[in-house]
């Protein structure tokens, strides 16, 4: 079977040196700020993390790191063996309780009542004593004091769960040795050149204004072209694929919400209500919330054509809300004709624009936004079809990532978890129809021999899905793209299609984003190609460069003659010197260069550089406009051969 276990081998040195580093640090930290709490703190792929609730009053910056480090060298030169020892589970309580440790308590209780602990474990070095199941080192000073290095904060909820108190958390590296931190560190260091949020802004992409708002993007020029093609490049796949094309509006009324389900459990991601004030008959004419009403299912009957709404039929207050999602609109579609059992597969696809309010803590770049634009597409299906349009789906991603070239990235399939207490609040409670779409979708995923690993607790609460997960130049991991399985959302809305026997059944759902939004898949873009897109993505595809006045007008002649081709070619007339025009396009990463003097003039030749490729090359213009037009429609990366 292709599943991948994402475990890490406990018994291994660097898992015990990252691990027995965390209890360290941990140590230094309540020695320099006596009365701090403890979370977790796990080793991870470059070295460990631990999460601290800090005295009130107190907090820490990137500054104090220097002084914690320097406090773990100290204690990693003291003859401290790790003391492993077994407590039942009511003497543990104890313990924790007497240490002053809430976070801890929480989850010895968790293991116990949940997972069936009967004893918990304990390690203790020198005056440090966590819960904890191990493995360590035998003694702290078997780590040599240059082999980690404390590198940033990040505030983190308890228990990933925004109702929680938030703790700090402490990053650090950590390797088997001097050398092999020194050399990740610059790999780093490397890689941080091309963060989406530096090369965004370097590159014209994009521009976060504060009189527009936090994790608001406005789309530069450069950065409405990548849109643009990338646009282009849905809708002929798509189109192929027999999609239909819709658009919805970016509000709508409460009542939908409730229908979906998504009001009031998603509410705390929703930006608030906008409150209309309507007047005569206006409230209650056709629209939404009629159709909302007569769709019935789980809140139906609140949410019809008086949801929401204040004062009767003589006038009152409506709320709407921005839409944070697509499908319960795409629903309203499917549902807007009859359908037949012929007419499915039925695929509509927008590129709709969602606002979510994420936290302001949370907010990064185009990676974590509050308006986006999403590449949705939703498939009502027979469950005969089910299987099939699910893997057709992966199999778009996969032609998708092929033109991209990405490598870096792992599918998660997100299971539902029966075992879970506060289940039904997170999930629809039907055992069954979880038991079938799992199943159907694990199947897809080994049919076509696609690796993937699972997360139980994951799955979006009206069923499974298989989410496609990057990782930035930063190290944080995130979804870029999903393939979703809903077999529970339209009952709610009465979707239902003829079989062929005349009966009414109801579709199953696939929700799908194989291009992401806008914001986040550029941000991966950005930082694949480290700002230098190939020639079909480019803002900018073609520069031409007059050597001086006397060819500006054969360099605007082939600007011309490219832009009749739907290229995107600009001259440079500007008064710089060839060289410095020449390092300039070379800044800005444009990937063809054509540097044109009397000679090209004279001949109808053109020289072409090209971003990244050491060779210069003269062709007559008329071969190049070809080569080049046929490279875009291709999506051809010329770097890539």
């Amino acid at each position: 079977m292709p599943v991948i276990e994402r475990t890490v081998d406990k018994s291994s040195d660097i898992y015990k040196l990252r691990h027995s580093l965390a209890h360290v640090m941990a140590q230094a930290v309540q020695k320099l700020h006596p009365g701090v709490k403890l979370g977790f703190g796990p080793p991870i792929d470059d070295g460990f993390y631990y999460d601290f609730l800090f005295p009130e009053g107190v907090s820490i910056t990137d500054d104090d790191l220097k002084a914690i480090q320097k406090e773990m060298q100290r204690i990693v030169k003291e003859d401290q063996p790790f003391v492993q020892e077994e407590l039942g589970f009511e003497a543990a309580v104890a313990r924790l309780e007497e240490m002053g440790e809430p976070h801890k308590v929480e989850y010895c209780r968790e293991l116990h009542e949940q997972k069936g602990f009967e004893t918990i474990g304990f390690y203790t070095n020198g005056p440090f004593v966590d819960m904890c199941e191990g493995p360590h080192v035998e003694n702290v000073r078997q780590i040599k004091p240059d082999c980690f290095k404390l590198h940033s904060l990040a505030g983190a909820y308890w228990r990933g769960d925004e109702r929680n108190v938030q703790l700090t958390r402490i990053y650090a590296w950590a390797f088997e040795d001097k050398k092999t931190l020194k050399a990740h560190e610059q790999n780093v260091i490397q890689a941080r050149k091309n963060d989406h949020r530096l090369l965004g802004t370097k590159l014209g992409i994009y521009h976060i204004a504060e009189e527009v708002g936090k994790g608001l993007p406005l789309w530069l020029p450069n950065g409405g072209a990548v849109r643009k093609e990338l646009e282009k490049l849905a809708y002929e796949f798509e189109f192929a694929d027999g999609y239909r094309f819709v658009s919805t509006p970016e509000i709508t009324r409460e009542g939908l919400y409730y229908t979906s389900g998504h009001l009031p459990l998603y509410q705390h991601s929703m930006f608030p209500p906008m409150e209309i004030h309507e007047e005569g008959e206006a409230a209650v004419g056709d629209g939404a919330g009629e159709d909302v009403a007569a769709g019935g299912g789980d809140g139906a009957a609140e949410s019809g054509a008086g949801a929401g709404r204040e004062g009767g039929r003589g006038g009152g207050v409506e709320r709407y809300y921005l839409k944070p999602m697509n499908c319960p609109h795409h629903h309203l579609i499917y549902r807007a004709e009859k359908r037949s059992y012929r007419d499915l597969p039925f695929r509509i696809s927008e590129y709709g624009k969602c606002y979510r309010f994420e936290r302001a803590g949370t907010l990064q770049g185009l990676t974590r936004v509050r308006g986006m634009c999403m590449n949705d597409a939703h498939i009502y299906v027979t469950p005969e079809q089910l299987k099939d349009e699910f893997k057709a789906v992966m199999d778009l991603h996969k032609r998708y990532y092929a033109i991209f070239g990405f490598e870096n990235y792992f599918l998660r399939l997100s299971k539902w978890d029966p075992d879970d207490p506060t289940k039904g609040e997170k999930y629809v409670d039907d055992p069954a129809g979880w038991d079938y779409t799992e199943r159907v979708v694990q199947e897809a995923l080994e049919e076509m021999g696609l690796e993937y690993t699972v997360e139980k607790g994951e799955a979006a609460f009206y069923g499974p899905k298989v989410d496609y997960e990057f990782r930035t130049v930063t190290g944080r991991e995130f979804t870029a793209t999903t393939n979703q399985l809903d077999f529970a959302v339209p009952s709610r809305f009465g979707l239902v299609y003829t079989d062929r026997d005349g009966e009414e059944k109801t579709p199953y759902c696939i929700h799908r984003a194989p291009l992401g939004t806008h914001e986040r898949f550029i941000a991966i873009l950005i930082e694949h190609y480290g700002g230098a897109f190939p020639t079909w993505l480019a803002p900018v595809q073609v520069r031409v460069i007059p050597v001086s006045e006397k060819v500006v007008d054969y360099a605007k002649k082939v600007e011309k003659l490219l832009r009749g081709k739907l290229v995107r070619a600009e001259v440079d007339d500007s008064n710089n010197t060839m060289g410095k025009k020449i390092r300039s396009g070379t800044t800005e990463k444009i990937p063809v260069l054509l540097v044109v003097g009397e000679e090209e003039a004279g001949e109808n030749t053109v020289t072409v550089r090209r971003y990244g490729i050491e060779e210069q090359r003269t062709m007559p213009l008329e071969r190049f406009e070809g080569e080049l037009v046929e490279e875009i429609r291709e999506r051809r990366d010329v770097r890539r051969g």
